[in-house]
């Protein structure tokens, strides 16, 4: 259903609860409305009131001569049903609710709307404006401009509205969506795909209900030219969703936003301010190609923290090569720095042209993709006026040579808004007051450049859920190519010796039932097949009767334990993730995660992520691990959650890799009708002897 034009364009407008108190919201959304009345019908309703602003005030919508296209609800939650419902027996079908606190009144409201085939932004919305048509129904004034903002907090996207005004950036669109009780974000954002004036999108959420129409959202946009920053909580621990395996307790709600982020192309930001330092710096230049970049101070000191700070942000600062390094000594004094960070050693004090001079040897050097400049460029005019005609005159010439090179120039000075840094700005040189700010937001830009998004991966033919249990997971696995040892099942003694005889010690022996094994002693490794026996006899007396798997043991040496984990997350549909492995997993915490499914590239790039890559790779003598193998094992295992969606999660923990292949030694699958229960008599994880101390102390 595509986005009503009542929303971005009404052909008339109905503000219910105008009002001339400057202090209440409906004076700002009738002033909004009046602004735009040359391109559309405006009627205010008030019932209170025969005039507001010099305007014939109606006490209600029946009461209108015509019917609007948009009614704006600004009016006691108590009285939001019966004007709603007036307002649809008029025919009215586009409404903004402001209104907040409405409570169990949503539920019937939104009912009423689908009934009538109506659409709603809000309620609990700040507003909404639209720079190309001249729409104003908001709190505050908005600037036109190219940043669109979606923002579930009225207030927050205010801020970021406002922050972009105070550093010359205006807004496209600008839509609150409050409760999201009808239309939502993915509504809106899909409304920006082909908005000719929108360059840039912010997006602040709380939740990612319909996470994966988000995702595909986002990447629509990035395909029409346009770049995608989001901003959302869930660093803390109490947004981590409870999980059976050790891969979703592991993850945040943050992991997956990221993941998703990567998938569409766009990049998750911190704060406001990063948020809109990045949005300046993609209206003003094209982001750069690569993360070569050329420090260029005035100062040994701020090259060097600059220099570390780009390290921190993954860019890197090459050293020249020799051709360059000549070029750039022939400008300088003997005792400048020209490696990379430059130092120039007074130069620019001496001759204010030796700034552009550098830049336009290194612009067109081939050897960076960025150009930051550090120091005191941006201060000689308002800290001397005699040169700030010669300093302009070198921005002057900055400005020429970056609007027509692929090398942006961005600049960190020391004065926050002098004449200099605003002729930067005027010639699309970003400027920031800390070297922070420049480099952090140089850093943005360049990760959004790299990530263009991925396309669609293939899925693999859906097989049948698998029962609950160690076995079932190991057939299931089987099934999807994952490789793993040879095992057999048995419930009591006598199948276990005969068990025993087919496999070739040392082996394993597992309860079958109980989820996280190692927790409950439900495993015994490095057995024969006597001492198998005898620990069948010890952990069936311990445990409980059931379900036992022995199998053989993996002695490979020189192994890595990973762990790969597949599950449906609750917005974004299914996810994988891979990471260190074994009983320590939850204490490294070393996990790459993203949506499901991956091809092999995606899947190489998250083990690349880990701290634990290096020991794949051989560690202190150790061989290299057959890194193809576990690549191979996630791709299955993302193919495998994404087309089985009776499945809810999978984890593989230990995958044990080595230099001939990767082995899967144990195995949790959960399925939409697996009970929570892996103990005896229902309880989850729970042994006989914990059932017998809970009898004892009740």
């Amino acid at each position: 259903m595509s986005f009503p034009q009542a929303f971005t364009d009404p052909s008339s407008v109905a503000v219910v609860g105008a009002t001339e108190d400057h202090a209440k919201w409906g004076y700002w959304l009738a002033t909004g409305a009046l602004a735009g009345a040359d391109r559309r019908k405006v009627w205010l309703v008030n019932r209170r009131a025969r005039q507001v602003l010099g305007h014939p005030c109606y006490p209600a919508v029946s009461d209108l001569p015509g019917t609007p296209a948009l009614v704006v609800l600004c009016v006691p939650a108590e009285h939001v049903r019966s004007v709603v419902r007036d307002a649809l027996a008029k025919g009215c079908r586009a409404f903004l609710g402001i209104t907040a606190g409405l409570g169990a009144d949503e539920d019937e409201l939104a009912a009423m709307l689908s009934r009538a085939g109506a659409r709603m932004i809000g309620p609990n919305s700040l507003g909404l404006f639209n720079g190309a048509t001249n729409l104003r129904l908001a709190w505050g004034n908005f600037t036109p401009g190219s940043l669109a903002i979606v923002s579930q907090s009225g207030q927050l996207g205010s801020e970021i509205a406002g922050l972009g005004a105070r550093a010359g950036l205006g807004v496209s669109r600008f839509y609150s969506i409050g409760n999201q009780l009808d239309l939502g974000a993915a509504d809106v954002l899909e409304s920006l795909i082909d908005d000719e004036y929108t360059t840039t999108v912010a997006l602040y959420l709380e939740s990612f209900a319909n996470g994966a129409r988000i995702t595909k959202a986002l990447k629509d946009l990035r395909l029409a030219g346009k770049h995608a920053l989001v901003l959302t909580t869930g660093a803390s621990e109490g947004s981590r969703r409870l999980a059976r395996s050790h891969t979703g307790s592991m993850t945040s709600a943050l992991d997956v936003v990221d993941a998703a982020c990567r998938a569409a192309g766009a990049l998750r930001v911190s704060t406001p301010r990063e948020l809109v330092d990045l949005a300046r710096v993609l209206d003003a230049t094209a982001p750069p190609s690569g993360r070569r970049v050329a420090i260029v101070s005035d100062s040994g000191g701020q090259g060097g923290i600059a220099t570390d700070i780009a390290a921190s942000q993954g860019l890197l600062t090459p050293v020249f090569t020799g051709r360059l390094q000549t070029r750039l000594s022939a400008l300088l004094p003997a005792t400048a720095a020209v490696s990379n960070p430059i130092d120039l050693a007074g130069a620019g004090e001496a001759d204010l042209e030796v700034y552009a001079k550098v830049v336009e040897l290194l612009a067109a050097s081939g050897e960076v993709d960025s150009i930051v400049m550090s120091g005191y460029l941006g201060c000689y005019g308002e800290d001397s006026p005699s040169i700030s005609s010669a300093e302009l005159a070198v921005i002057d010439r900055l400005g020429r040579q970056t609007g027509n090179a692929h090398v942006p120039l961005v600049v960190h000075s020391m004065s926050a808004a002098s004449p200099a840094v605003a002729r930067m700005w005027e010639h699309r040189i970003p400027a920031f007051d800390t070297i922070d700010a420049t480099l952090g937001t140089l850093g943005r830009a360049v990760r959004l450049s790299g990530n263009p998004g991925r396309g669609p991966a293939t899925t693999r033919v859906a097989t049948a859920a698998p029962a609950s249990g160690y076995w079932a997971a190991r057939q299931f696995l089987l099934a999807q190519d994952i490789a793993m040892p040879q095992a057999r099942r048995a419930t009591d003694a006598g199948e276990l010796a005969a068990a025993c005889g087919s496999l070739q010690p040392p082996l394993v022996l597992k309860a079958d039932w109980i989820e996280h094994k190692s927790e409950h002693e439900a495993i015994r490794t490095g057995l024969s097949r006597d001492t198998a026996v005898a620990a069948f006899n010890e952990m069936s007396e311990r445990l409980g009767p059931g379900s036992y798997v022995v199998e053989e043991q993996d002695t490979r040496r020189g192994v890595v334990e990973m762990l790969i984990g597949a599950r449906q997350d609750r917005d974004f549909g299914p996810t994988v993730a891979v990471g260190y492995g074994g009983v320590q997993a939850e204490l490294w915490r070393d996990v790459s995660v993203e949506l499901a499914p991956v091809d092999r590239r995606t899947a190489a790039g998250m083990l690349d992520r880990l701290r634990s890559r290096q020991l794949l790779d051989g560690w202190r003598g150790q061989p290299p691990a057959d890194i193809e193998a576990l690549i191979d094992a996630i791709v299955i295992l993302s193919e495998a959650i994404a087309s089985n969606p009776g499945v809810d999660d999978i984890e593989v923990n230990p995958i044990r890799v080595g230099p001939d292949g990767a082995l899967a030694v144990d195995a949790l699958v959960v399925t939409r009708s697996t009970p929570a229960a892996s103990g005896v008599n229902g309880h989850r994880g729970i042994t006989k002897k914990e059932e017998k101390s809970r009898e004892h102390v009740h």
